[in-house]
């Protein structure tokens, strides 16, 4: 645990230097946020639980997965074609259009148990298990932390939250810095997850 805790501490202060920090314009991202809509919805809020809620995501963040997912290290077939011709510029702008956005408020599934879980592993981890507190990097309102890179979590869709923590786990997704979501994604089980996924859709 000590190990996984330093190395969350050294990812902190050495992830920002990954990608160039830009001043995005809301503006020119509102102007090429027009294709992002029909999977992200007008505002950044998803209709579907299969793609992100992106509204009020912290703008570095955002940034770097547009940035990595035009590069291709972060395969997303859906979203390649469409950021293909992005400049870095533009990729600062829609995400600093959405950021501006009103984040969603979600409601937790009324499962006492499942949130008792899910409030358990985000805010104190699971010692045993070797699994972190969540809120050490995306803060306990799940707002994220921008200098860091680490993103918002709260009002996602619990289906997504999901995807993405099998993603890390079996290894699918590896853009994560220092491999940490893939080390403590790993560790969890499918009701972790779950109970994970459930309570942030709920955390604001």
């Amino acid at each position: 645990m000590r190990k996984l805790l330093a190395s969350l501490a050294m990812t902190l202060s050495a992830v920002g230097v990954a990608h160039a920090e830009m001043d995005g314009d809301p503006a020119a991202g509102r102007e090429l946020a027009g294709t992002c809509a029909a999977c992200h919805g007008q505002q950044g809020i998803s209709p579907s639980g299969a793609f992100p809620n992106i509204a009020g995501q912290q703008e570095s963040y955002m940034a770097k997965q547009i940035i990595e997912i035009r590069d291709g290290v972060r395969p997303v077939p859906q979203m390649q074609p469409i950021v293909a011709n992005f400049s870095d510029q533009d990729a600062w702008d829609v995400a600093a259009f959405y950021a501006n956005q009103q984040a969603n408020l979600g409601q937790a599934e009324d499962d006492a148990t499942l949130v008792e879980r899910g409030r358990e592993l985000y805010r104190a981890g699971d010692m045993a298990k070797g699994i972190p507190a969540c809120a050490a990097c995306h803060t306990p309102t799940g707002e994220g932390i921008g200098t860091a890179q680490y993103p918002a979590l709260s009002g996602q869709h619990a289906q997504y939250t999901i995807s993405t923590l099998q993603a890390f786990a079996s290894g699918d997704r590896a853009n994560d810095p220092n491999g940490i979501m893939r080390d403590i994604a790993s560790k969890m089980s499918d009701r972790d997850m779950e109970a994970v996924a459930n309570y942030v859709l709920g955390l604001h």
